[in-house]
């Protein structure tokens, strides 16, 4: 199986690598030439244009940002669609709206195009190290032709119904993560102006029922400053957008998800939509004046 990989970000390029590595043919695209060389020097071959790319290959797989990419580089000119033979599987792991990923896949079947929508949670070390999360909208003899590839980008890989559902659960799992970020801001905020060490807090708790994998690779993160991004706050905004125009389609209210919408929105406006979204904590640290550090 020859397996085309269109998005070479923080993601995209090490879940390309790990298919390398793995030992599947990939052809590779991407806006950004120096991550094709990268990935070309690792052993891929390269395409000019999304056309390229899904003209090589019997499955592309798309890493893009946003929804209207996904629109653009599938369906779009020169896109993956121009280049599609019957038969061949758009896999999209991005993370995009769920009537987006319905309607890029009606498209796709115009042409005889099976498609499913397979988005990743993780960040990027579950990306560099093949550990991701992959939720996975589509038809099950589709999914089975594709479990062995993405059981090499993710250690767990589940159908969560048609097409979309993998992103609906993208979205379950953004609103989850966020309201885990703030939950723990507050926290450890609260207990660093009371005086009591945040780390000592952090190892109290983590093995009680407060603890979870958010707190594990988070609060290390606000103990040391380091705000380097896995996942971009402004990336998180995206998602809870979605979240937000989903839920507000289907008549669902998200009130705690608006309120950490806004306080990443704050965070944007005060020039940190490029921190990670353990970042959050700035936020609070600013009305309390104090700083959670070792």
């Amino acid at each position: 199986m020859k397996i085309g990989f269109i998005g070479l970000g923080i993601m995209g390029k090490p879940m390309a690598k790990n298919l390398l590595k793995a030992g599947y043919p990939l052809v590779v695209y991407d806006v950004n030439s120096a991550s094709v060389k990268e990935l070309a020097a690792a052993g891929a071959e390269t395409a000019s244009s999304a056309k390229e790319v899904a003209q090589k290959t019997d499955v592309v797989i798309t890493m893009l940002p946003n929804s209207p990419h996904v629109k653009t580089v599938v369906v779009g000119p020169n896109g993956v669609l121009e280049g599609a033979k019957p038969g061949m599987i758009i896999v999209d792991m991005s993370s995009i709206a769920p009537l987006t990923a319905k309607e890029v896949a009606t498209k796709a079947a115009e042409k005889g195009v099976e498609m499913l929508d397979a988005p990743v949670s993780g960040g990027e070390p579950k990306a560099v190290d093949g550990t991701l999360s992959i939720m996975v909208g589509g038809k099950k003899e589709v999914f089975e032709k594709c479990k062995g590839f993405l059981s090499k980008m993710g250690t767990s890989v589940v159908l969560c119904g048609d097409i979309g559902a993998g992103n609906v659960t993208k979205l379950a799992n953004q609103i989850i993560v966020a309201l885990n970020i703030a939950a723990m801001s507050e926290a450890l905020v609260l207990g660093a102006k009371a005086g009591v060490n945040p780390e000592t807090i952090f190892t109290a708790i983590r093995g009680g029922l407060a603890g979870s994998t958010v707190l594990e690779a988070k609060v290390p993160m606000v103990l040391s400053g380091n705000f380097k991004p896995g996942f971009r706050i402004e990336l998180h905004i995206k998602d809870l957008a979605n979240a937000i125009d989903t839920a507000h389609e289907l008549g669902v209210p998200l009130p705690l998800t608006s309120q950490v919408m806004e306080i990443m929105q704050a965070l944007k406006v005060d020039g940190k939509a490029a921190n990670d979204h353990s970042g959050i904590i700035q936020f609070y640290e600013k009305l309390a004046k104090i700083e959670v550090r070792k």
